[in-house]
């Protein structure tokens, strides 16, 4: 088998606007949500360590309650799929309806 390099595209020259960072709050959220609920649904549960026999993880909890640490990282999630996608040439605006 091939080594696996991973070659995510070079976003560092991207910066998101002032206005989308309640957005990458709400993107954080729910990337916690959309894997919470494929865990749930794949038969885990939560434990206070995580154990892959037994399906228990400590992070299947609602947002607000993980670590700051995890927090951060569905954060990085969230922007940098908002870089890629401003990178990819696309706009994102708020339709105010």
């Amino acid at each position: 088998m091939k080594k696996y390099i991973p070659n995510p595209q070079d976003t560092t020259g991207i910066r998101l606007p002032e206005e989308l960072e309640s957005l990458v709050e709400a993107m954080a959220k729910n990337v916690h949500e959309v894997w919470a609920k494929t865990r749930i649904s794949q038969g885990w549960t939560y434990g206070e360590t995580r154990d892959d026999r037994k399906k228990k993880h400590p992070c299947l909890v609602a947002y607000e309650e993980l670590s700051e640490e995890e927090k951060v990282f569905d954060r990085n999630t969230a922007v940098e799929t908002l870089k890629l996608i401003m990178r990819q040439g696309f706009k994102i605006i708020r339709d105010d309806k």
